[in-house]
């Protein structure tokens, strides 16, 4: 069995990718992370009523990735599921979006990504599969920013403790976009900052863990309960605005999990294609070929 650990998974994207996992590959086994435990209980029942097989396959675990204590706990809970195994892969799926502030998107959308992974490195696999869930809206800020700033987000030498200094220096800035953009930041997005911070800790982890799969991708504009009141403001349909199911979500995450592992530190567009950290890549776009 691949044991595989899959955040946020009891909706949206996140529990599609544990049901691809399990429908697509017989040799694996989910971790369910969820916040709320009875909302995993929830989302592993309805998996199992799909396919009754499943129950084996699947463990439901508590996991709040803001809160360190929930995820020392589950680091023990996964530890004793594993039975002396490692972990194939981690999926680092929770994320927030909506009109949260920048403090709080940083909390989960990058430094619950980087609690997570130093939490549970010591049960993965030497050659285990990291994928981090990110968002276009990254590349999209980073396109925004001054060119030093740009030259920071790409730099594969950037080091943990300088990243979480950017971050700090980040939420002293006040004044609105007018501040961020002063400072080279674009128009200071929380949730686009906070996803290009993300992928700038991609980086970091390739470079210190060069025997991992280290790699991000964005799912696509997909519809979730965090995109549901942007489809409510613009009065139109999903289908009208080109949005796509959760099932489609899960392609990318699939394809840096089990696919050819063509690299570290990269970052994939929706279609599982290679894409630029700087700028926005639309699905069926020539691939990104550069450093």
């Amino acid at each position: 069995m691949r044991h595989i650990l899959v955040t946020g998974a009891n909706k949206g994207i996140g529990l599609a990718i544990a049901e691809a996992i399990l429908k697509e590959h017989a040799d694996t086994f989910v971790f369910l992370g969820a916040r709320d435990r009875e909302r995993g209980r929830a989302a592993a029942a309805g998996l199992v009523s799909e396919q009754p097989a499943w129950k084996e396959r699947i463990q439901v675990v508590a996991l709040d990735v803001t809160n360190a204590g929930s995820v020392s706990e589950a680091t023990g809970v996964v530890a004793d599921g594993l039975r002396g195994d490692a972990l194939y892969g981690l999926v680092n799926n929770a994320g927030i979006g909506g009109d949260r502030g920048l403090d709080a998107m940083f909390e989960t959308n990058t430094l619950g990504v980087e609690r997570v992974f130093r939490a549970f490195a010591p049960l993965l696999a030497s050659t285990a599969r990291i994928v981090n869930v990110t968002s276009a809206a990254g590349p999209s800020f980073v396109a925004t920013c001054s060119l030093d700033r740009q030259r920071f987000f790409l730099d594969a030498q950037t080091t943990w403790p300088a990243l979480r200094a950017f971050m700090d220096e980040c939420l002293q800035i006040t004044g609105g976009p007018p501040a961020f953009a002063a400072k080279g930041l674009g128009d200071g997005s929380p949730y686009g900052l906070s996803k290009a911070c993300a992928n700038t800790y991609t980086l970091i982890l390739a470079r210190e863990h060069p025997s991992l799969g280290v790699n991000a991708c964005t799912p696509g504009f997909i519809i979730t309960d965090m995109t549901r009141h942007y489809v409510e403001s613009q009065a139109k349909s999903p289908a009208d605005l080109g949005m796509k199911t959760p099932a489609d979500g899960a392609k990318a995450p699939l394809h840096l999990l089990f696919g050819a592992l063509e690299g570290n530190g990269r970052y994939y567009g929706s279609d599982g294609k290679r894409s630029p950290l700087d700028r926005y890549r639309a699905p069926g776009a020539p691939e990104y070929t550069g450093a």
